[in-house]
């Protein structure tokens, strides 16, 4: 009877495991260029509209509020439409505002072309590398108005028309219309602290129009001394530079939607939208990284891995209703360049400067600090969150060392 001979199984499966780890690599690196090309091609506008030149004059019986939305198009061949741009003004403030009037008026500025008598926004091309302008003016009449509100919300609907498609762009800016007045040095409360003492400091809302460091120099500068460490919100810093954006404007992909299902509920990563501006921000293959190795980081017991990985940004975003009216509409991202704005503010100012993120759990994680600042110290200090997380409008916490 013939025998029956056994191939050796051994060096096929060496064969088979080796192939795979060769092709393994490639397939990985394959796929994430494929998730990297696919974000950066996506629709996209490149046109930016920025605000400037905005005043507020009290005519006694009305006020108007006056300003210029400014397009521009930095693409360098690129021709884009602007088919339709119109604004809604919304007023803030502690009253009811039913009973002002409120009108509204759009003049184009184009730089080759008439504007029309009636208000009317013509279809406009904003061609590369060149700019155009609107011009807003909006009245508020009736009773007391500067007692009745103190803010006003210009949120400008628009659209873009060109290779990418047509996309609806929704932008807001925030007009103070009054502002409180600075503390002075035999005005300043105190809360005593840990080895210290606090004071925070009310301004009016903040946004793209102020200038931070003057801002800092108006409502500190009377109360200020030698050793004071002056600390200002991350996210009041953040809508100063103008980084928020209506969730309207966020197209959400399948990464976003399928990896901000494993956070928890209130985390601002834990909607698709939150997370697709953090991927905006830092790229999906990033993202995908920092999700596969903070699930092995939690397997192995050491927290927080996803956010170490992903970067200082998916701390720092706030999505809505994370932040005071009328920024609770829009995701807000972190602040750019703390360090440097630390160490400029610091100069200007005499004092120590640092950039914060506290809340109401006593987190307190600073962001950046001006050289000689004492992050001890600020941690005590600011552990009980004197700035308070509602819509206390007191950005600014002054802490002072105890003598000695």
């Amino acid at each position: 009877m013939p025998r029956l001979r056994c191939r050796p199984v051994l060096p096929a499966v060496l064969l088979l495991a080796a192939v795979f780890l060769l092709i393994a690599p490639i397939a990985l690196a394959l796929g994430a260029a494929w998730l990297e090309l696919r974000h950066r091609l996506r629709p996209a506008s490149p046109l930016r509209m920025s605000p400037r030149d905005w005043r507020v004059d009290d005519l006694g019986d009305r006020l108007r509020v006056e300003g210029v939305l400014e397009i521009s198009n930095p693409h360098a061949r690129m021709e884009i439409f602007v088919p339709e741009l119109n604004v809604q003004p919304v007023l803030l403030g502690q009253h009811d505002p039913s009973v002002l009037r409120v009108s509204t008026r759009i003049a184009a500025e184009h730089p080759d072309e008439e504007a029309r008598a009636d208000g009317y926004w013509a279809a406009y091309i904003v061609k590369a590398g060149k700019s155009t302008c609107s011009r807003v003016t909006i009245e508020i009449a009736g009773p007391s108005p500067l007692q009745r509100v103190d803010s006003l919300w210009v949120e400008a609907n628009w659209v873009n028309y060109g290779p990418f498609g047509r996309l609806q762009r929704r932008q807001g800016v925030l007009v103070a219309l009054r502002r409180p007045q600075p503390l002075q040095a035999d005005q300043a409360s105190f809360v005593a602290g840990d080895g210290c003492r606090v004071l925070p400091l009310r301004t009016h809302l903040l946004g793209p129009l102020d200038d931070p460091i003057e801002m800092l120099r108006f409502y500190a500068a009377g109360v200020l001394q030698p050793g004071d460490v002056l600390t200002l919100g991350e996210t009041p810093l953040a809508v100063i530079q103008g980084r928020y954006r209506h969730p309207s404007e966020v197209e959400p992909g399948m990464v976003a939607r399928l990896a901000c299902r494993v956070f928890h509920p209130t985390s601002s990563l834990a909607t698709a939208c939150g997370m697709q501006t953090l991927i905006d921000l830092v790229g999906p293959s990033r993202v995908i990284a920092a999700w596969v190795g903070g699930l092995l980081m939690k397997l192995l017991r050491i927290p927080g891995g996803f956010y170490r990985l992903a970067g200082d940004q998916a701390r720092l975003i706030d999505d809505i209703t994370g932040t005071t009216p009328p920024y609770d509409q829009t995701i807000v991202l972190g602040p750019l360049q703390p360090l440097d704005f630390c160490r400029t503010a610091a100069a200007e100012l005499g004092v120590a400067v640092a950039i914060v993120d506290v809340n109401d759990l006593g987190r307190v994680k600073v962001l950046a600090s001006s050289p000689g600042c004492d992050d001890a110290l600020l941690q005590r200090a600011l552990r009980p969150n004197p700035a308070g997380n509602a819509n206390q409008r007191t950005p600014l916490v002054l802490v002072r060392p105890d003598p000695g």
